[in-house]
């Protein structure tokens, strides 16, 4: 795959704590050279990014993350979040599920948590995060049907923070289970130009990652074309 085949699908991305403005704005202006699917940062940042983006013409979408990392928290501060976050400039919002909630069984909470959050935003882009590494597949297999009964517009594997990313296996269970009613994001877990190749050719169609230009980059230095 070329750079840009690869890059297009990316949502460039810096999620922490630490994570100062001159990274936010070198993030950015990344996103913009590279034509990456979006940047993706905590939203703290959106309506400074949003105004840096604005000001100075770049091609470039803001992705955050509600209710972000453990998703515990209730259904009405997600809302908000989501809310708030629209209107300060970013047009994709990547949530949490409550993972308890579905581990307890209650299926229906999640569902129309995740319908609320999608009608708080209207035609902006939900992803919801399941976290893969704490549950089951056939917890897994389930989420696929809640969210995709939910109206969300993709299902993605992880956080990032919790103990283990996207697996290979998971991106096949995804794409076998949503049956093209969503898309599928893997994030966390990407080590390699490899892997995000593979990920790409299971089915996925965004790919997660502080780190994907950096591999990009080192691989074409490696190969003298850098």
């Amino acid at each position: 795959m070329t750079r840009q085949e690869i890059t297009c699908h990316v949502d460039h991305t810096l999620l922490k704590a630490d994570a100062t403005w001159p990274q936010i704005r070198k993030l950015i202006d990344e996103a913009a050279a590279d034509h990456t699917a979006s940047i993706c940062i905590n939203s703290g940042f959106i309506a400074q990014a949003a105004g840096y983006i604005r000001e100075n013409n770049l091609p470039v979408n803001i992705c955050t993350v509600i209710g972000f990392p453990l998703g515990a928290m209730s259904t009405a501060a997600k809302v908000f979040e989501a809310k708030q976050a629209i209107a300060d400039g970013a047009v994709e919002v990547d949530m949490v599920i409550a993972i308890g909630r579905l581990k307890n069984g209650e299926y229906d909470f999640v569902r129309d948590e995740i319908a609320a959050i999608k009608q708080a935003i209207g035609d902006n882009i939900l992803k919801v995060i399941i976290e893969t590494c704490l549950l089951t597949d056939a917890e897994k297999e389930k989420m696929c049907d809640l969210v995709c009964e939910a109206g969300a517009d993709y299902i993605k594997t992880s956080t990032g923070f919790s103990t283990g990313g996207a697996t290979f296996e998971d991106i096949e269970l995804f794409v076998r289970c949503v049956k093209g009613r969503c898309k599928v994001k893997a994030a966390g877990g990407i080590h390699s130009v490899e892997d995000m190749e593979r990920f790409l050719a299971l089915g996925a169609d965004r790919l997660g990652s502080s780190s994907a230009l950096k591999l990009l980059n080192a691989q074409e230095i490696a190969k003298g074309e850098y």
